[in-house]
């Protein structure tokens, strides 16, 4: 069995690094690109929602701190001898597809930035030094949870470290507050409610997404009724005030006009080295980037040590094939779940396009994980009532309400052809939940 070994200090740091990760560092000129000025808006559309979302994260895992997180919801919402199979089944199913896609954005990220460092990469070099993080994550976390805690404490420290000097140099450059002086002028409502602002939301939530983490480690968690929530919120607003401090600094320095007209061009997506470079010129631009390579490799650690347990726990209550619920005979984890995972995230890395990834990665996720917990929420506290809830969300129903709404419009701004992705991965875990359903009938017989 899993051991509860996580303190409250590291699934925190767990979850924090997972949330940080490429993705606002890749994300952030992608969303001047979208909308402009009103970039900020973006930032901070990402952060209600993450929050709002994490309510019905926190008050599900406080409930059912056991591994594999949306697993065990659907299950229990929909019923395990209902609709629950079935969801949870498609949960997984989404999961073998779109974790590994999460940990190929991160390495494809990595290989972005790494340009800077060698800028005379050829495309296909640039996918082998993908291939190869990749390679190394699965080296790193192919061992105890104990160590893992442990290293994931020090890789926090570099992804604190790299976002405190980001953020330190725009505060020492002292035009940090001349972002927000330019958030009435640039707000536009047509904006708001268009599709780039869509795009560009669909952008910043990627950059949030893994306040949810611990949750899937829910159970490896010490007093977990407890610190899911607290390590949900602390993420949130913890992260949520680093990139905005971020923007600020970067938007301060490089005006948005510049880095909409590098988007627009298709040049420079370097952003975050070009900024060092004009703060502190070339060596500290270069100290930075690799810096930046480092946060890569620990979101790229959390997120595949956190999903490496969602088909392990699916299999252990036989809900998916029974090979993942293998755990090492002598270092006690999800091997098996994890090679798998690790080994489809090294061909996505070498297939796909940092964008195409990122638009994917929430489609997947948005209908059965996200609306489907919101609604199981709703199903659970009808049924079972919240007296013996560990965690109760404020505001009941409201929370619910603004998170459906928005995932909606989430859903509907990562385009036709992502969304034409998840139907087709959808549908075909819907075809292999029944061939299994009919397969297991038949042995019985």
């Amino acid at each position: 069995m899993l051991q509860r070994k996580l303190s409250l200090f590291q699934s925190t740091v767990l979850n924090m690094i997972d949330m940080v990760g490429i993705g606002p560092f890749v994300t952030l000129p992608i969303v001047m690109g979208y909308i402009g000025g009103m970039y900020m808006y973006a930032w901070i559309a990402g952060a209600l929602l993450s929050l709002v979302d994490a309510m019905i994260w926190s008050e599900l895992g406080a409930a059912y701190p056991l591994a594999g997180g949306s697993f065990n919801f659907l299950s229990e919402a929909y019923g395990q001898k209902k609709g629950g199979n079935l969801m949870s089944f498609l949960y997984v199913w989404q999961t073998v597809i779109q974790a590994p896609l999460v940990a190929a954005s991160a390495a494809i990220g990595f290989s972005t930035y790494f340009m800077y460092l060698f800028p005379e990469l050829q495309v296909w070099q640039q996918k082998a030094v993908s291939g190869a993080v990749i390679i190394f994550i699965t080296i790193l976390l192919y061992r105890k949870i104990e160590s893992i805690g442990k290293i994931g404490v020090l890789l926090w420290v570099g992804v604190l470290a790299t976002l405190g000097w980001i953020i330190f140099g725009g505060i020492a450059h002292g035009n940090i507050l001349a972002p927000l002086k330019e958030l009435p002028s640039s707000f536009s409502f047509n904006t708001l409610v268009s599709f780039a602002f869509g795009q560009a939301c669909v952008k910043t939530i990627y950059s949030y997404l893994g306040y949810y983490n611990v949750c899937h480690l829910g159970g490896e968690i010490i007093n977990p009724g407890k610190n899911i929530p607290k390590s949900m919120f602390i993420s949130v607003f913890g992260i949520a005030i680093l990139y905005l401090l971020m923007n600020m600094s970067i938007g301060s320095v490089i005006s948005w006009q510049e880095i909409k007209s590098w988007q627009d061009s298709g040049v420079n997506n370097f952003v975050i080295s070009i900024y060092m470079e004009r703060l502190y010129g070339k060596t500290a631009a270069l100290v930075a980037t690799v810096m930046i390579l480092w946060v890569a490799l620990a979101s790229l650690f959390a997120v595949l040590l956190g999903y490496s347990r969602v088909p392990y726990a699916a299999a252990v209550n036989g809900a998916f094939f029974k090979v993942f619920a293998k755990l090492h005979p002598t270092k006690n984890f999800p091997y098996v779940s994890l090679l798998v995972l690790c080994g489809i995230a090294f061909v996505f890395s070498l297939l796909f396009r940092m964008g195409e990834i990122i638009s994917g990665i929430l489609a997947m996720r948005i209908v059965v994980q996200f609306i489907g917990q919101a609604v199981g929420v709703m199903i659970l506290r009808k049924r079972k009532g919240t007296a013996d809830l560990p965690f109760k969300m404020p505001l009941y129903p409201l929370p619910v309400i603004m998170a459906i709404l928005m995932w909606l419009f989430i859903f509907y701004a990562t385009g036709t052809a992502v969304i034409t992705m998840f139907l087709i991965v959808a549908g075909s875990g819907v075809v292999v939940f029944f061939l299994r359903k009919v397969t297991k009938v038949q042995k019985v017989q």
